[in-house]
């Protein structure tokens, strides 16, 4: 049977309830729908989409989250498509959205991301895996803001990318995974992904340098630029799908930056 569900941008699709035969077009969701159990009803997902290794080795391949190959996404024959606002090109969505139905997140926030959850979870008939999941990653935020009260917020600089650099600013959901992990994003006045020199990162004087496994992975070679500019700057690797993937691996992460704060504070013990 036909049935209507609202995505995260207010738009309204009709779907064959439950959908049978779902593209996935966002890492992060696709990590999700498998922690929902429905790896027989997702056909294909992206070239990026490397969680589960299992499906990553053997789902189909519709290109990138940017590079969407229609043709392939033709050859499947799917009944519904899961993208997301940021994450894939709104040239690309549009085109799809006029031959299948495509439900699209936008999630800016912990709070976007559990609605994100449990709207997918409806969506695909797993409301009562969806909610339980929502509720978990929900507990164990809660639970680290209660740790984290009144307690002292380290000033850091969060690098997604390089040659240009490129920072976390506000209005990202990495800015509010900072916040929500007690640091203050010394970028926060500048909104979305901005591009900085390192005379400006000096400028804003971050107490830490957090260096992103992806998009760009930044590795041990590129420490010395930064502790250039920023001498007496603790300098940190972190794992970027801890703080950009909103999907189940959320439930991952208040544990981990229990974990960076701990090393950033044993870092600065040895400055």
């Amino acid at each position: 049977m036909k049935k209507n569900f609202a995505d995260q941008l207010g738009r309204t699709i009709s779907v064959d309830f439950p959908p049978r035969r779902v593209i996935s077009l966002v890492p992060s969701q696709t990590e999700l729908l498998a922690y929902l159990g429905l790896e027989k009803e997702t056909i294909g997902i992206t070239k990026f989409c490397v969680r589960p290794e299992k499906w990553f080795r053997s789902k189909n391949r519709v290109g990138g989250t940017k590079q969407i190959k229609p043709e392939k996404v033709a050859a499947l024959q799917p009944g519904l498509i899961i993208g997301n606002r940021e994450e894939n090109d709104k040239g690309q969505i549009e085109a799809l959205a006029e031959k299948y139905p495509v439900w699209l997140s936008d999630v800016r926030t912990l709070e976007d991301a559990l609605d994100m959850i449990r709207k997918i979870g409806s969506l695909l008939n797993r409301d009562k895996e969806a909610n339980k999941l929502a509720g978990e990653i929900r507990s164990g935020f809660d639970a680290l803001a209660e740790e984290l009260s009144g307690n002292y917020r380290r000033r850091v600089a969060y690098f997604i990318w390089r040659e240009p650099y490129y920072v976390a600013g506000a209005d990202t959901f990495i800015h509010d995974m900072l916040e929500k992990a007690g640091f203050e994003n010394v970028f926060s006045h500048l909104s979305r992904y901005p591009e900085i020199t390192l005379e400006e990162l000096a400028g804003a004087r971050p107490e830490a340098i957090l260096l992103s496994s992806e998009p760009y992975p930044f590795k041990e070679q590129h420490r010395q630029e930064f502790h250039a500019a920023c001498p007496i700057t603790a300098i940190k690797f972190v794992d970027g799908q801890l703080f950009s993937w909103y999907g189940s691996r959320l439930i991952h992460s208040a544990d981990y930056f229990r974990k960076i704060r701990r090393e950033l504070a044993e870092a600065f013990n040895t400055l």
